[in-house]
């Protein structure tokens, strides 16, 4: 009986000094050397094919003071003919 409510107060004294010494870092796991539930970029639509992409893999086109980004230069390029004909 004596042995384990030693055990028992080694176990308290075990996770109040873990809480206390991990107090400062974030709970939060990695994965693939980001924080898990961090994100990373937005997934935008192409106006021409409309496809659903990541902004920073886009193509950028600025229009009337509008930004628009393009799945490839392709995708651009057609806009931009389509674009100037009307």
């Amino acid at each position: 009986m004596r042995l384990l409510i030693l055990l028992g107060i080694i176990y308290l004294c075990y996770r109040a000094l873990k809480s206390w010494m991990l107090q400062g870092r974030s709970p939060r796991k990695t994965v693939f050397g980001n924080t898990a539930g961090e994100i990373d970029d937005v997934m935008i639509k192409d106006p021409f094919c409309e496809i659903y992409f990541p902004k920073k893999d886009g193509v950028h086109l600025r229009i009337d003071g509008k930004d628009l980004y393009f799945c490839s230069k392709e995708c651009r390029d057609k806009f931009v003919e389509k674009y100037s004909k009307k």
